[in-house]
């Protein structure tokens, strides 16, 4: 399979994919945050609302959200700001130091990121969000064996409601591994819980056709080309698989739309060169 990142980026756009890989991207009170707010070891998920907050956790709340807004802009430095600032009104408050994680993840500073990370883990124990995100980095590094572990944290947590996102991320890793059996397994199990992602279906119907499994790929792939999320790289597979099948009218419906619709693409550059094995 071509380059992990390279695939997601082209099916979904960057900050989509930010969003599937991380899921509950910046782990505030739209997800499951666990109560005790005074940095006690709860497991047990609750809303939150305004009379579980002090006046300090309410301001690096408000710092937190203002930093997740520049981190998805790009502006990574005034993020860190707002982060410093959060952290300096409450010290003890998790999702700080879990997005300073992510930044300096996007910062390619891996240390000072799991430092971050494990922070986050110091006052709040158990966090699936944050093992999911320690397992991501760990597979961007190439330690494959570490990630996986870090995946099975986040997975064997019950309150975790983010399954489909890390059985997701766990396939694209064990792709990169190489180890594609087991790559299979947990994006059809990401599959089962979320058949509406297209990450999974493409990189599961993408997965299949190299291994040859041209009938299975095509249910997986149609289901996105039939939908609103379809692009040049999702109809380029569709034609490829149609193509593998024999079925030349489906392959030329396909080609039809990646002419009309994606007149620039280098999918389009590549089917005119009749280049079906690139």
């Amino acid at each position: 399979m071509k380059s992990i990142n390279g695939e997601i980026f082209r099916v979904i756009g960057v900050h989509w994919l930010l969003f599937c890989v991380f899921g509950c991207f910046f782990l505030l009170s739209s997800c499951a945050i666990q109560p005790g707010f005074d940095g006690a070891k709860s497991t047990r998920a609750e809303i939150v609302t305004d009379s579980d907050e002090s006046s300090d956790r309410k301001r690096a709340r408000i710092r937190v959200e203002l930093a997740a807004g520049y981190f998805e802009q790009g502006k990574t430095n005034i993020a860190l700001d707002e982060i410093k600032l959060a952290i300096g009104a409450d010290p003890t408050f998790s999702d700080a130091y879990s997005l300073r994680g992510l930044v300096y993840m996007r910062l390619n500073d891996f240390a000072f990121a799991e430092e971050s990370f494990n922070k986050a883990l110091s006052v709040k124990p158990n966090d699936a969000n944050v093992f999911h995100n320690l397992g991501w980095m760990k597979c961007q590094q190439g330690l494959f064996s570490q990630s996986l572990v870090y995946f099975s944290k986040a997975l064997n947590n019950p309150q975790y409601g983010e399954r489909a996102k890390t059985l997701m991320t766990q396939g694209l890793c064990q792709v990169r591994a190489g180890q594609r059996k087991d790559a299979e397994a947990s994006l059809l199990k990401s599959y089962e819980y979320d058949a509406g992602n297209p990450v999974t279906g493409y990189n599961l119907a993408n997965l299949l056709y190299q291994d040859k499994d041209f009938v299975r790929s095509r249910f997986y792939i149609r289901r996105i080309n039939n939908s609103e999320l379809a692009n040049a790289e999702t109809l380029w597979l569709g034609i490829k698989v149609e193509r593998q099948l024999g079925n030349p009218d489906a392959a030329g419906q396909l080609a039809s739309q990646l002419e009309k619709r994606f007149t620039q693409s280098k999918e389009l550059a590549a089917y005119r060169r009749g280049d079906f094995n690139e």
